[in-house]
C-alpha cells in the first residue's frame, strides 16, 4: 500500500481532499499532517474517523525532524502539499507568519522529500523513481487582471500582497527543485474556492454567518472586485488528476469559469437564505449588506483559463456557481448551532 503525505489535511480544501482520496484511491494510506492552527479543525475529518488508512499527526511543516521521521516510518511515496497561511487580511496585519509557513515551510517539506527520494540530482533511489510532490498554489500569484483576459500557466508572477508574494515564492522554490534536482514535482494554481468546511473568516461563510446573526454583512469597497469561483470538490478532483496523471515539472491552472463580483456573491447568498431561512416580517437579508473600507492593495479581478488541465487531463468542473452555492449554503445551515 502506498503512503502519501497530505500537509494541511485538516483545513478546508485539505480535509475535502483527504475524504475524496480515501474513497477514490483504495491502495493509498493517507498520512495527514496538520498543525491545527485556527484554519485546521479535526471536525473536518469526521468522515475519516475509524478508517485504518488515515493516520493523523499533529505537527508543523517547519519541524524537519518530525517530517523526516514521518517519511521514514511510513515510507512516503507522494506528497500533496496544502499547508499554508492563506488569508490576505491576516498577511497584511502580520506578514512574517506567511513568509515562514509558505516559503520556509514549503522548502522544508520539499527538501525532506528530495533527500528521502533521491541519491543525487536527477538520480532517484531505487524504487522511488515515480514518487511525486504536488504543490497547491493560488491564482493570486499572478497579480490583478483588467476587465478582460485570463490567467494562463504562462502568465508571469506579479503578486500584490504578502500572502500572494509568499505563495509566489513557494511556487518558485518548487520549480527550482525540478530544474536543479530533477524532482518529480507538479504545481496547481486554483481560483477562489468555496464549499463545505471553509473557515468562517472567508467571504461566503462570513456572509452566511453575519446574515443569520442579523448583523451587517461587510463588503469591501464598492463590491465590484471580481473572482473566478471554484467549488471545492471540483478542485479536489483536479488535484487528484494532476497528482496521478500530470506531467512532471508542469503547472496546471484549475478554475471554475464562474466569474462573479462580491456584490453578486452577497446578493445570491442572501436570496438563497431568504428562501431557506426567511427573516421575520418579510425582510430580506440583502438589506444587511454594508460597504466597509476597502482592503489595502485589493486586486480588482482574477480569472483562470483552465484549458490546459481540461485538454490534457480531461478535467471538467461538475458544478456551476448556482448549483455549488446552493449546496454550500445548505451545508452551513445544516451545521449544529448554525
Amino acid at each position: 500500500m502506498k503512503s502519501i503525505l497530505v500537509t494541511g489535511g485538516a483545513g478546508f480544501i485539505g480535509s475535502n481532499f483527504v475524504h475524496y482520496s480515501l474513497n477514490q484511491n483504495k491502495d493509498f494510506q493517507v498520512v495527514n499532517l496538520d498543525a491545527l492552527t485556527y484554519a485546521g479543525d479535526l471536525r473536518n475529518l469526521k468522515e475519516a474517523e475509524g478508517n485504518s488508512r488515515h493516520i493523523f499527526s499533529k505537527g508543523n511543516i517547519l519541524d524537519r525532524p518530525l517530517l523526516e521521521s514521518i517519511f521514514e516510518q511510513y515510507e512516503i511515496s507522494g506528497v500533496i502539499h496544502f499547508a499554508a497561511e492563506s488569508h490576505v487580511d491576516n498577511s497584511i496585519a502580520g506578514p512574517e507568519a506567511f513568509i515562514r509557513t509558505n516559503v520556509l515551510g514549503t522548502f522544508t517539506v520539499l527538501d525532506v522529500a528530495r533527500k528521502y527520494w533521491m541519491e543525487a540530482p536527477f538520480k532517484f533511489k531505487p524504487g522511488k523513481e515515480k514518487n511525486r510532490f504536488l504543490h497547491i498554489s493560488t491564482d493570486e500569484v499572478y497579480g490583478s487582471l483588467g476587465e478582460t483576459g485570463l490567467f494562463t500557466e504562462d502568465t508571469p508572477h506579479a503578486p500584490n500582497s504578502p500572502y500572494s508574494a509568499s505563495k509566489a515564492g513557494s511556487d518558485m522554490i518548487v520549480r527550482s527543485y525540478f530544474h536543479t534536482y530533477g524532482m518529480n514535482v507538479v504545481t496547481t494554481n486554483c481560483s477562489n474556492n468555496y464549499g463545505p468546511k471553509q473557515n468562517d473568516e472567508k467571504l461566503i461563510p462570513t456572509i452566511i454567518r453575519t446574515a443569520l446573526a442579523e448583523k451587517p454583512i461587510p463588503i469591501y469597497g464598492d463590491g465590484k472586485n471580481v473572482r473566478d469561483w471554484l467549488y471545492v470538490m471540483d478542485h479536489v478532483k483536479g488535484i487528484d488528476l494532476a497528482f496521478h496523471q500530470g506531467r512532471a515539472g508542469q503547472t496546471y491552472n484549475i478554475g471554475g469559469r464562474n466569474e462573479r463580483n462580491n456584490n453578486q456573491i452577497a446578493k445570491t447568498v442572501c436570496a438563497i437564505l431568504d428562501q431557506l431561512r426567511p427573516r421575520l416580517k418579510g425582510k430580506s437579508y440583502g438589506e444587511l449588506i454594508t460597504y466597509v473600507q476597502d482592503r489595502a492593495g485589493h486586486d480588482k479581478r482574477y480569472a483562470i483559463d483552465a484549458s490546459k488541465i481540461e485538454s490534457e487531463l480531461y478535467w471538467k468542473a461538475d458544478e456551476n456557481f448556482d448549483t455549488g452555492i446552493l449546496k454550500t449554503v445548505k451545508w452551513y445551515l445544516a451545521r449544529p448551532n448554525s
